[in-house]
């Protein structure tokens, strides 16, 4: 029997995923944030059609305590409220050190319009949480493209009810090219490090799923069948889901198999992603990165929905990959060292 939650791990506004629009019949849950398909979808790209990112905005989502408790983080600087840790226009920065000094754009956002600040959901030093994509280390013309293509229309996820992802577009929309660049100079100026531990396994830890689509391990030391997913899971989940410490990562548990598949069916990425999949000229690097994000990628790329020109010169490759292929994948190219 499943343990009831902590009443930390309750802190998170609305732990039931949201609705979602399944494109195909192949629709990759796991990589979306969802355990199963409820019933009533939702439709995100209706609701962020206005300029205002604060247009995208949404009930829930984000840790809330009130009894305004002050948290601390072992070895972090200061000491914290939940508000404060996630406040959207200059959450806490536990480790100042670990990175350059954030220009205001990134830091702050435009609290005017509801742009949000990038560490919200990227994290100071850019390595994102598994509903996000870590922008750490990439490269400045490749991070001023895909700004530039959630502006204008061609890089979408296929998923209608990840809101994130259309605030991207609103967020972009309301950037100016100067600002676009500030931030992509500032994430590309920091090393992507070791972030994701991939293990191969029969079960998992039994887990529930946030409004944002976050996993979170539930209380106590239950586990269920993995079957033919990826579950993409905090090391630890008090430290990431409440006190947000950007030096804490994610362990993949993958099906057995999945990592000498996944190296088979990857053999051709290094073509464009160089031999270590550690990025080129203005090609991204992806190991190591999250599993999650790599599979969403993917499968947006199948769909169509992500259609920049570089989405679209991956679209040969990624046409006939099944959901095992992309499990396959994501789990062997997150498990190498970035």
């Amino acid at each position: 029997m499943r343990k009831r939650a902590s009443l930390w791990l309750l802190l998170s506004a609305g732990l039931a995923a949201g609705g979602v629009r399944l494109q195909t019949a192949g629709f990759p849950l796991w990589a979306y944030g969802y355990i199963t398909a409820p019933a009533a979808p939702g439709d995100y790209s209706a609701t962020c059609l206005g300029e205002r990112p604060l247009d995208c905005d949404r009930a829930g989502g984000l840790p809330t305590d009130p009894q305004n408790t002050i948290r601390r983080l072992p070895g972090g600087e200061g000491a914290f409220t939940v508000a404060q840790i996630s406040y959207r226009y200059g959450p806490a920065d536990w480790f100042p050190g670990d990175h350059p000094p954030m220009p205001d754009i990134v830091a702050r956002g435009k609290e005017a319009i509801g742009l949000r600040a990038c560490p919200l959901c990227h994290l100071p030093n850019g390595k994102g949480l598994m509903q996000n994509g870590g922008v750490a280390g990439l490269p400045v013309e490749y991070f001023t493209q895909q700004i530039a293509d959630f502006k204008n229309g061609r890089r979408k996820s296929a998923d209608l009810n990840k809101a994130n992802a259309f605030e991207m577009a609103a967020i972009a929309r309301n950037l100016t090219d100067a600002e676009a660049r500030t931030a992509a100079e500032y994430f590309g100026s920091i090393k992507f490090t070791p972030w994701v531990r991939v293990v191969e396994s029969e079960t998992v830890p039994t887990f529930t799923a946030t409004i944002n689509g976050l996993f979170l391990k539930a209380d106590g030391n239950d586990t269920e069948p993995l079957g033919q997913r990826l579950v993409e899971l905090p090391e630890n989940t008090y430290e990431t889901n409440i006190l947000r410490n950007p030096r804490s990562g994610f362990v993949v548990y993958a099906p057995a198999g999945s990592l000498e598949r996944g190296e088979t069916l990857s053999k051709g990425c290094g073509a464009c992603h160089g031999a270590d999949l550690r990025g080129a000229k203005n090609v991204p690097p992806i190991a190591g990165r999250s599993s999650s994000y790599l599979g969403r990628k993917l499968y947006d790329m199948q769909q169509g929905t992500r259609n920049g020109d570089q989405a679209k010169l991956m679209k040969p490759a990624v046409q006939k990959l099944t959901e095992n292929d992309l499990i396959a994948i994501a789990a062997y190219v997150s498990s190498l060292q970035p």
